[in-house]
């Protein structure tokens, strides 16, 4: 009876790991639209296609597919590397994110485990914006305006807020890039800062009976702004996920219709 025990003990196990495996290897498209008063009318909508934490992943056709011709930007939440990570890959994932739109990227901690000075080249290669403590303006015909502003990691001590919102036009709509969503702590009313979109958490990447090391990845809003907070895509030390599916997203910024009197 004992041995009989062990040998379900086992099984079990096996095949949870293989389970946790392959949702380590998802591909999800999540679509969502967001309404800001503040949004300028004259941009119509404007869609994000936003993935953070690759890390060892090759980013795959489905995901591409489902989001070219959808978005009108690529931003790139940090951690599109980590150590060992072959350049080969880093740069055939840079390929295919091209094919959706031009790209903006921000860095994370695990991008510093590589050859960084290599990695600045290669996304320069690509033609990658790379936002760091710095921002990038986009205007309509009529001349509204948006900011996007992204900051480098915090835990580095290489993050300026102040030097982004610095470098951004005071009457525009922004969109704050961050590779840790605990930049909300350093967002200040007067910041105008109307979306973050981060990962970093991987949403716990394995969460037990609901709980994980951090909170699932989701929508929210702290004062002003409102946040996203992404499971990420790929995963951290081991490829196992369990209850954290990994994510990326295409989301759509329009301008929220004006109460009627």
């Amino acid at each position: 009876m004992g041995i009989y025990l062990i040998l379900i003990v086992i099984i079990t196990g096996l095949l949870l790991l293989l389970y946790m495996w392959k949702q380590a290897f998802l591909d999800q498209v999540l679509e969502t639209s967001l309404y800001f008063e503040d949004f300028p009318a004259s941009f119509g909508k404007v869609t994000i296609f936003f993935i953070s934490d690759i890390h060892k992943r090759s980013i795959t056709d489905v995901i591409i597919n489902k989001a070219r011709g959808k978005a009108d930007i690529v931003v790139v939440g940090g951690d599109l590397a980590e150590g060992k990570v072959p350049f080969s890959r880093i740069e055939s994932n840079l390929k295919k994110l091209k094919e959706i739109g031009p790209v903006y990227f921000v860095w994370g901690n695990n991008d510093y485990e590589t050859d960084y000075h290599l990695l600045d080249a290669t996304l320069l290669k690509y033609g990658v914006k790379i936002l760091d403590n710095t921002s990038v303006l986009f205007e309509s015909e009529t001349g509204e305006k948006m900011c996007l502003l992204g900051i480098d990691y915090m835990d580095g001590e290489r993050d300026r807020l102040d030097l982004a919102i610095q470098d951004a036009d005071e009457g525009a709509f922004r969109i704050l890039i961050s590779h840790t969503p605990a930049i909300l702590k350093q967002i200040e009313p007067d910041s105008n800062i109307s979306l973050l979109l981060s990962g970093h958490t991987h949403g716990g990447q394995i969460r037990i009976l609901g709980f994980g090391r951090y909170r699932k990845g989701r929508i929210a809003k702290k004062g002003s702004t409102t946040y996203l907070v992404s499971n990420g895509y790929g995963t951290s030390l081991v490829p196992l996920r369990l209850g954290a599916k990994p994510e990326t997203h295409l989301i759509t910024l329009l301008p929220k219709e004006k109460d009627k009197k």
